[in-house]
């Protein structure tokens, strides 16, 4: 998948306005995320993706400096999804939920599978909802 098919991919299923908004949301989904997992993981799933896509899961520095593998549950992964993206909770949860399950598709389902079996249930959630769930 390439990186305008990505992105127009999160606009048309997140329901935004603009492809300014879709990377925001990717972006801040991404980072999350790759503060989230495993280095090793991150780095695989970025592998798989449109490379301007994939820095957003090496950037694990942005929030709070400290990196990959932390551990947090669903409110806080939210919550930081929330603040980078400028979205209240419920839409940072929509927002998460699109922009992973585009990502699963972008990856053929075999990253996403491996990085879904990393988090704890309440994350894994998000990663299986998809974005009607």
């Amino acid at each position: 998948m390439r990186h305008e098919e990505f992105i127009g991919q999160v606009q048309n299923r997140g329901r935004l306005s603009g492809h300014g908004e879709a990377e925001r949301a990717t972006r801040a989904v991404l980072e999350t995320l790759g503060e989230r997992i495993p280095e090793g993981l991150a780095d695989n799933l970025a592998a798989q993706l449109p490379h301007e896509i994939g820095e957003h899961l090496r950037r694990t520095e942005v929030y709070g400096g400290a990196g990959s593998g932390e551990r947090f549950g669903r409110h806080d992964f939210i919550e930081r999804v929330g603040a980078r993206a400028g979205a209240d909770d419920p839409h940072a949860a929509f927002l998460t939920r699109v922009v992973l399950e585009v990502t699963d598709e972008a990856t053929h389902g075999g990253v996403a599978h491996k990085v879904a079996g990393s988090l704890p249930a309440d994350l894994r959630d998000l990663v299986a909802s998809g974005s009607n769930g």
